[in-house]
């Protein structure tokens, strides 16, 4: 398959492009500047996932459009980073949309989202509301895009990787996952197309 992939050389991003490309297909990662840490293997162009022409571009040329842009911590980029979802979302025409997630919206009880449950680290809050927010704008586009939006375990960073991972929908299945795993998780998505404009979630 064709992946185009936005933010394809932070931590997650670099290791879905690495995933990605060890199974053949070919990946395509898209930032405003050409970067010397793309993947062996990966190809680079410039691009602008807020540009709707750029966009609508990119997406003819390849078969699946995966975003790993995020939000900064502390909240200061939020709107940039809506923005941005939201012209993928209205551009990808018929491409499938995948989006990298965040957990601070799944549901630690009914009704009580990790974000509001005590202890929840306010250093995170401000990137977990945005996301959150990210979540409702694509719950919003309807039936315009074909989107899927991946929840992490509440922990996640550098590690093993064993192929091996639990799914959930709205309630975490686990409180960790390696980085390299939610990466086989969202490639294994975009090869098998389970879930369509719905948010889902995996943990060891």
């Amino acid at each position: 398959m064709r992946i185009a992939l936005y933010g394809g050389t932070g931590m997650i991003g670099s290791r879905i492009a690495l995933e990605a490309l060890s199974r053949d297909h070919h990946v395509t990662t898209i930032s405003r500047n050409l970067s010397s840490d793309v993947p062996i293997g990966a190809q680079a162009r410039t691009g602008n996932a807020g540009d709707a022409d750029d966009v609508a571009r990119v997406a003819a040329e390849h078969d699946v459009v995966v975003s790993a842009i995020g939000p900064s911590r502390t909240g200061a980029r939020a709107q940039i980073f809506l923005h941005a979802l939201a012209c993928l979302a209205e551009n990808v025409g018929t491409r499938r949309l995948v989006v990298v997630g965040n957990a601070g919206s799944l549901e630690v009880a009914p009704g009580l989202r990790l974000l509001d449950s005590p202890g929840f680290p306010a250093a995170y809050l401000a990137e977990a509301l945005t996301h959150t927010a990210a979540l409702e704008l694509l719950k919003d586009t309807g039936a315009i895009v074909d989107w899927v939006y991946v929840s992490p375990a509440p922990g996640i960073g550098p590690g093993e990787r064993t192929g091996i991972y639990r799914m959930g929908i709205d309630m975490p299945v686990g409180d960790w996952i390696t980085a390299e795993d939610y990466a086989v998780a969202i490639v294994d998505e975009i090869e098998v197309a389970r879930f369509h404009r719905v948010r889902f979630n995996v943990a060891h």
